[in-house]
């Protein structure tokens, strides 16, 4: 038994002598690792912190330049834009490019406007972002420019895999009826119209147009078309109904009231 305890104590102790000198060997790295974890953590937290504050920062100096645009203070609105501009984080500085247009279009300084969405739209890798510059850019020059102006802008986002496509159309069809192109204003509209996804207040609007085309003889009257004529159809069905159900429907027989009935009246006495 003594001698058994006497090697388990030699065993254990070179059990120790190498767990010692592995930690040795190893613990630099071991250390330098778990070092490395928490620097990356900190340094991870402190980044998004710095990006949360900068980006309310920025969120904060965009919606200053909103309020002052809508106080009619163009001019501090286009100094608090460029400040975004210049030092915002994120997204905030291509949203206030995008207003900065806008209110150099609102200043009357369309060109310089067009020039502004022309910039972006060359310099925005987000498809979305590019069309709707090029729409509103196109949208300015429809009273500033000619209709190859717009069509330069708008035609490539006036089809249908656009989700701007009818914005566009409506620029399109407006630059080709100040142009004198009624018929290709009035398919314009009328791809408008046509669209399922149209609002209810655009096509209404481009009903408007298309009635001001029509009043002034500028294009001929539509051609009734399949769904017109069923839906015509079927309201012929349904009024031509209506006199029938009356028909059907039998008249009412007057309440047999022994007070209203008429009563004999007795001879007068001799």
């Amino acid at each position: 038994m003594a001698e058994d305890n006497i090697f388990r104590e030699v065993d254990e102790e070179l059990r120790s002598d190498r767990m010692r000198a592995l930690w040795r060997r190893f613990a630099p790295y071991v250390i330098g690792a778990a070092v490395g974890v928490v620097a990356i953590v900190a340094v991870n937290e402190g980044w998004s912190w710095y990006n949360s504050n900068n980006a309310a920062q920025s969120s904060d100096q965009l919606y200053a330049a909103f309020d002052l645009v809508d106080g009619g203070d163009l001019a501090a609105a286009q100094t608090q834009l460029d400040l975004v501009i210049a030092d915002g984080t994120g997204n905030y500085p291509v949203l206030a490019e995008f207003r900065k247009a806008g209110v150099l279009a609102k200043d009357g300084k369309v060109a310089e406007a067009v020039a502004a969405y022309d910039a972006l739209a060359n310099s925005q890798s987000n498809t979305r972002l590019r069309e709707l510059a090029l729409v509103l850019g196109g949208t300015l020059m429809v009273d500033a420019g000619t209709l190859a102006d717009v069509d330069a802008r708008v035609g490539s986002v006036a089809t249908d895999a656009s989700p701007l496509r009818n914005a566009a159309r409506e620029a399109l069809g407006l630059a080709q009826y100040k142009a004198g192109d009624f018929t290709a204003a009035q398919a314009s509209f009328d791809a408008v119209i046509n669209d399922p996804l149209t609002q209810t207040s655009t096509r209404n609007r481009m009903g408007y147009y298309l009635a001001q085309l029509l009043a002034q003889g500028a294009v001929a009257p539509a051609v009734e078309t399949d769904a017109d004529a069923a839906a015509t159809a079927i309201d012929a069905i349904v009024d031509d109904a209506a006199p029938e159900a009356d028909a059907a429907t039998p008249p009412a027989t007057p309440a047999t009231d022994a007070s209203a009935a008429p009563t004999e009246t007795a001879p007068a006495a001799q």
